[in-house]
């Protein structure tokens, strides 16, 4: 027996199988609510997703757990507009406008009626992004200064994270312990950032060669957002450092942003030029997964919002302009997550041909 060939066949079968894993087929669920002229996903934890719907009377902030029909209104009713950015999967978080179009950041645990302000007592206005772990993280606006800052669920709990060093700051996500964002530097520069919950702990994660950047998400040691270098705004992904950038825009890209990481994959979207497209990677440029392919031929664009999973599947949340309706609809891709003991079985199979080998 030839176990050269043995060898190179297995190796081949295995690399096939990893990207097939890496580039499966996603299922796409369309979330839009019949009554609505608009919808779109923001956010997404496990098979939770918020977002927003629009009506006659503006825009409602919206729940749902993975279909149209789930579809729950969280809209506070003294209040004009709302909108729902994150969810942890318990607590939702976003803004509500009262009738002088003033935002205050917003607090919900799954229902319109348990709708909180954690606008803060002497704060003129202020916005919620990002929630975990009974977290919410987002900015509130002083006099003319917008201060990044953090919650424990009330409006009274808001902690500032406002850097020295910035003229105004914005925090768009949490882990519980850490938070991201940009600040606005007493130079002048527009710079993406983290802190570990208090100003002291800023961080810039301001790439040398970036002229602008922002960071939009974190979760497992990453940060993703955006980075405009060499005068193209590229998807951008960070452990810890402006060291550890890591640009994720593909060659041939016009622009293209990076919105949230689940700790090994990042959702966002490219633009070629011809309109945005929903996009999924896995560290890298060369990673990219055109999550758009898996839409209706109807869709002239996508974007995705949020990555998360609950361990049985990967849920991505976002949205996309759909020519046959003429509007934008809230959408949700979701993938199995692939089963351990298979790709493990892979991995010991390989690993006893190369014994083989060596022995041979």
């Amino acid at each position: 027996m030839n176990l050269g060939v043995s060898h190179s066949l297995f190796a081949a079968s295995f690399v096939l199988c990893l990207s097939g894993a890496a580039s499966a087929s996603w299922t796409v669920t369309n979330l839009h609510p019949m009554g609505y002229v608009q919808s779109e996903g923001l956010g997404g934890s496990g098979g939770q997703q918020v977002g927003i719907v629009k009506d006659s009377g503006g825009f409602r902030a919206s729940l749902w757990n993975a279909s149209s029909g789930s579809h729950v209104d969280l809209h506070p009713s003294s209040r004009a507009e709302s909108f729902a950015y994150a969810t942890d999967g318990s607590q939702q978080v976003g803004l509500a406008r009262d009738a002088s179009m003033n935002d205050e950041a917003s607090l919900w645990s799954g229902t319109a009626g348990s709708w909180v302000s954690l606008n803060p007592a002497s704060a003129v206005q202020s916005a919620a992004y990002g929630v975990a772990g009974g977290q919410q993280a987002g900015l509130a606006q002083f006099g003319s200064v917008t201060e990044a800052g953090i919650w424990g669920g009330t409006a009274s709990s808001w902690v500032s994270l406002h850097p020295a060093v910035a003229l105004s700051s914005a925090a768009f996500a949490t882990t519980g312990s850490q938070q991201a964002g940009y600040a606005v530097l007493t130079s002048g520069d527009i710079v993406a950032g983290m802190w570990s919950g208090t100003a002291a702990s800023w961080v810039d994660l301001n790439p040398a060669s970036a002229t602008y950047s922002a960071a939009f998400g974190i979760a497992g040691g990453q940060q993703v957002g955006l980075a405009t270098v060499g005068g193209i705004t590229r998807a951008s992904l960070w452990t810890g450092s402006a060291a550890s950038w890591i640009d994720l825009s593909p060659a041939s890209a016009t622009y293209s942003h990076a919105y949230m990481t689940d700790g090994s994959r990042q959702v966002g979207y490219v633009n070629y030029g011809i309109g945005e497209k929903a996009s999924l990677w896995t560290g890298s440029a060369a990673s990219m997964v055109d999550l758009h392919s898996f839409l209706p031929s109807t869709f002239a664009s996508s974007v995705a919002r949020s990555i998360s999973t609950d361990g049985i599947n990967y849920y991505i949340t976002g949205a996309g302009l759909n020519t046959a309706t003429g509007r934008y609809e809230a959408l949700l891709w979701t993938q199995p997550v692939p089963e351990p003991g298979t790709m493990a079985a892979l991995g010991l199979g390989l690993a006893a041909v190369a014994g083989r080998r060596r022995k041979r």
